[in-house]
């Protein structure tokens, strides 16, 4: 199973390069069949240069410059448009997410044949280092907001760090979100539509370059249209968006 790795990256010339060398040395430790989708999202440092220079030293990078409108909801979704392989993770390019967690995602997604695998920083066996404080409460009244309001047991839908099937992954377009709020349309509208899915817990660290591109006063409101337009579909749409599956072919008499 061929595995895409979708990363937007937006001024990441610090980060992108040991982001993407550990990417590719881990899954190639691994002999994991892979290709790593870079979207630069219009950057305005030298990002661009940074990943031309990449592509003669990791085999597998393909990077595409998203012209707009950006941002990183339309970012990841470019990245979403144009990856070939037979499942597709989100990755962050500021070294947050651990290449051997994704390890565990594919794995993990082959053992059970899942349609999407996410991840949690908050379960048993999940951490965060430098997580900030204030960031954490709101990230945990968040996530707990979405859990009462759609019925879930899944405790860090905010968490970008998720791998989908291809057929998962066409099966929730179209997109809505242009922002972070992407991060909880792409996992919510999977359960709703009654893809199944594992949890596996999970790392994340602080960015050591840059600062975050996630501005939480501007995201509450997409957030929470994001939900409540989740909602609405689980409980008004009438199963028009869930999971098809293949019928059984009746057998021919003859």
């Amino acid at each position: 199973m061929k595995l895409s790795v979708v990363i937007p990256a937006y001024n990441e010339q610090e980060s992108i390069p040991e982001t993407l060398r550990s990417l590719y040395q881990t899954l190639a430790k691994y002999g994991i069949p892979h290709e790593i989708c870079v979207t630069n999202d219009n950057s305005k440092d030298q990002t661009a240069q940074v990943l031309e220079q990449l592509t003669h030293e990791i085999p597998t990078l393909v990077y595409y410059t998203n012209p707009g409108p950006n941002g990183f909801g339309y970012a990841v979704r470019y990245g979403l448009e144009r990856f070939t392989g037979d499942c597709v993770a989100v990755f962050m390019a500021d070294m947050s997410d651990d290449p051997e967690d994704l390890v565990k995602f594919y794995n993990k997604m082959l053992e059970g044949d899942y349609d999407c695998v996410f991840g949690s920083r908050w379960s048993k066996g999940g951490k965060v280092i430098d997580y900030p404080e204030l960031k954490k409460v709101i990230n945990r009244t968040a996530n707990f907001i979405v859990r009462i309001m759609m019925g879930i047991r899944y405790n860090d839908t905010t968490n970008a760090f998720k791998l989908y099937k291809r057929e998962t992954m066409e099966g929730l377009k179209p997109f809505l979100s242009p922002h972070f709020n992407l991060t909880v349309e792409l996992p919510l509208k999977a359960m709703v539509r009654g893809y199944n899915y594992a949890v596996v817990p999970n790392s994340w660290t602080n960015r050591k370059y840059g600062e975050s591109k996630l501005k939480i006063k501007e995201m509450g409101s997409r957030y929470f249209f994001i939900l409540l337009y989740c909602l609405i579909e689980k409980y008004l749409s009438r199963g028009d968006y869930r999971k098809k599956t293949a019928k059984p072919v009746a057998p021919v008499s003859r």
